[in-house]
């Protein structure tokens, strides 16, 4: 208890001290400040991404490919995909058809508004299915493409971020003129997608074989059920997988590339704040030498000081960490930015908040560690000697 009475003793003539020691009070406060709102500012990079991938995901939905490939990058032939349609638990539309996506996929060169910067991106070709499997798919503009027709659909970030996509122009696949019949919002994907018939995309490829295959279960409960009969169809050579595990290989690399991104940038200016504390502590703790010789010599023990200075250091902190992710909440949140050539949408998020704070504490922390040292181990003589 009496320890306990020191350590508060000391922190309270500590922090009534502060006013008088505004610079270093302010040094750590800037300091920390900086290094919490980039932190949290480049972390919400890739928890923007991360909510963006799986913004459409549902329990619901499988993902079929070929046994030991990437889903993609399979191929079906469409006498398996006959099979699919017979399968347990798939969940039916409104004229009783199995809600399944036969995909194909294959890439287009895109310039980017402004700039004219050329970047590839996906090109989907789907069964008409897709509206049923995706219902968040909402057209602002035009209409679905037709079946056997060349005719594409694209997302509003294809034309608001990239030239040619406007309603009635034509995009050149293969040598062959599709036209721009649809636009639509999904979600909150930004990122540019572009649909166009199955059937038309094979054969302008001259392919006879889907690279994956979108199921919509009637419920997430029958996803074992139909996963055992997806393996047990000898006509079958395919592997049923969650759709959250999917996207979440797909988008493995750009999530590990933001993260670590995010915590190198963050740790130097973590780094800088911290040497920053560390000397305007210093100078705190040489300012209170008469205070801290006094204290000692009236039987206060080092631990008590050791304890109160680096409190004192946590609560300097404090106010840059909430003040750092109060800064990356109003000017990040909701932001558009293109890492990579993704387009997604920054979001502060609480928990993203929360590593901040615990990232300034931590600051904090070892910021105040040497100079509690220093002020627990000059004895009493010395103090007394230097004012």
């Amino acid at each position: 208890m009496n320890f306990v009475r020191q350590s508060l003793a000391l922190l309270h003539v500590g922090l009534s001290g502060v006013a008088a020691r505004p610079s270093s009070a302010l040094t750590i406060l800037i300091g920390v400040t900086c290094a919490v709102g980039a932190l949290v500012s480049m972390l919400a990079m890739g928890a923007g991404a991360r909510r963006q991938e799986m913004g459409a995901v549902r329990a619901d939905h499988v993902i079929l490919g070929k046994t030991g490939e990437r889903p993609g990058q399979s191929d079906i032939s469409k006498d398996e995909s006959a099979v699919i349609l017979g399968l347990p638990g798939i969940r039916r539309g409104d004229a009783g058809e199995p809600i399944v996506v036969f995909e194909s996929m294959t890439f287009i060169e895109g310039r980017k508004r402004g700039t004219g910067t050329r970047i590839y991106f996906p090109v989907v070709g789907v069964t008409s299915a897709v509206t049923q499997y995706l219902p968040e798919l909402r057209f602002t503009g035009g209409r679905m493409f037709h079946p056997g027709l060349h005719e594409l659909i694209v997302s509003n970030p294809c034309a608001h971020q990239f030239t040619g996509f406007d309603l009635g122009d034509t995009r050149l696949i293969h040598g062959v003129a599709w036209t721009i019949e649809g636009r639509f919002d999904q979600g909150q994907a930004q990122e540019c997608v572009v649909y166009g018939d199955v059937d038309g995309i094979m054969s302008a490829f001259k392919r006879n074989t889907y690279t994956s295959v979108a199921v919509m279960l009637q419920s997430a409960a029958d996803f074992d059920a139909f996963r055992d009969a997806v393996a047990a169809n000898p006509a079958l050579h395919l592997e049923a997988m969650h759709e959250s595990a999917v996207v979440e290989d797909e988008f493995k690399q750009l999530n590990a590339i933001l993260f670590f991104v995010a915590y190198f940038v963050g740790s130097i200016m973590a780094l800088g704040a911290t040497l920053g504390a560390v000397n305007s502590l210093y100078s705190i703790v040489d300012s209170r030498r008469r205070e801290l010789a006094t204290v000692r010599a009236i039987g206060f023990g080092p631990g008590p000081i050791v304890v109160s200075v680096m409190v004192e250091s946590l609560l300097l902190a404090l106010p840059g960490a909430l003040l750092g992710s109060g800064l990356a909440w109003t000017l990040f949140n909701g932001l558009a930015a293109s890492p990579l050539g993704y387009s997604i949408q920054l979001a502060v998020t609480p928990s993203l908040a929360a590593t901040g704070v615990a990232w300034a504490l931590g600051m904090g922390l070892l910021g105040g560690l040497l100079p509690a040292l220093r002020a627990a181990r000059v004895p009493v003589t010395t103090a007394l000697r230097a004012i």
